[in-house]
């Protein structure tokens, strides 16, 4: 198992206690150090998860939702495509943002939650005279996804991947955003 796959997990396993987890059993059921524990709650918490220590282990705050950063690259055409495909596998489309070189990270709410947010999105988009802003970066975005669960957002990137709507990241982005989840 990778670093990725292990902190998807270490959050799987927080989300689902009802009482604070010990780095301990985290660092026995996941097969690692207590210190690799450490590392990846670090690297959580500088990602965005809500996780706080406590005397008596370590407790994922918030709403019992999952997030996810997606990476994507795809046409104007195809915008209304990659919306709806999120929101019809079970997915909520909290934000837009753009990583560009020169000014860092441009972001804008977008709060999509159904079809209907996604018509009038597009309505927006195409009766103004404003452009995506994907187009910002030639067409590569991200969009942070919640679902109720992880197999859920498993499910999202899969078919975003299928679809050739993923993108992979390059060099210069400083985190990988696709395994940040609540």
């Amino acid at each position: 198992m990778n670093g990725e796959e292990r902190r998807t997990q270490l959050i799987d396993i927080l989300s689902k206690s009802d009482a604070p987890v010990s780095g301990t059993v985290l660092a026995r059921k996941l097969q690692v150090t207590r210190q690799a524990i450490v590392q990846d709650v670090a690297l959580l918490k500088a990602n965005g998860q809500q996780i706080f220590s406590t005397s008596r282990g370590y407790v994922l705050m918030g709403n019992n939702e999952c997030e996810r950063i997606f990476k994507t690259i795809h046409s104007d055409d195809d915008v209304e495509q990659e919306l709806t495909l999120i929101i019809d596998l079970g997915g909520k489309i909290k934000d837009e943002f753009v990583y560009h070189k020169a000014y860092g990270v441009v972001k804008a709410d977008m709060n999509i939650k159904s079809r209907k947010d996604i018509a009038e999105f597009m309505q927006n988009i195409n009766t103004g005279k404003s452009k995506p802003l994907k187009n910002v970066t030639s067409g590569y975005h991200y969009h942070t996804v919640t679902a109720d669960d992880v197999q859920t957002l498993n499910e999202i990137e899969s078919c975003l991947r299928e679809r050739g709507f993923l993108a992979k990241l390059n060099e210069y982005e400083p985190v990988d955003f696709r395994k940040n989840e609540k």
